[in-house]
């Protein structure tokens, strides 16, 4: 933690699905905001419990704040943004949390790389279906 300390900010990012959240980590009294929300004030409830999962292993969130912008995407998947960005800030900072972190859930840390597949000629918006023929 000695290279790490010296950094003052700390920037991330995470994505997931349309959702992009960039995360930045400053020195300071362990206040985690989203969109400029308080974490305890953040709606919906199953959002902040997901985003505040890397905070729960690590004990609480410390001497650090962090900030987090994210846009796109629905509401789980912005939670799961936030909570890849905050992870990745969080090991950057302290890299002793990348094994703990990678035995509870991968994805705290590995983006899920899954995009909606384009639609096709022929097929009504869906990307499969195709329409059906009825000439025999």
């Amino acid at each position: 933690m000695s290279k790490a300390k010296t950094k003052k900010t700390i920037h991330t990012s995470g994505k997931r699905k349309t959702a992009i959240a960039r995360a930045t980590l400053t020195p300071g009294t362990g206040i985690v905001r989203i969109n400029s929300v308080n974490l305890e004030n953040f709606q919906p409830s199953f959002a902040r419990q997901k985003i505040s999962e890397p905070f729960m292993l690590m004990g609480g969130v410390g001497n650090v704040d962090i900030n987090i912008r994210v846009f796109g995407g629905g509401t789980t998947s912005q939670a799961e943004a936030a909570r890849l960005a905050a992870a990745r800030a969080l090991v950057e900072h302290n890299s002793n949390l990348k094994t703990m972190f990678l035995d509870y859930d991968r994805t705290l840390l590995v983006a899920d790389v899954r995009r909606k597949e384009v639609s096709k000629p022929n097929s009504q918006g869906s990307a499969r279906s195709k329409r059906q023929k009825s000439y025999r």
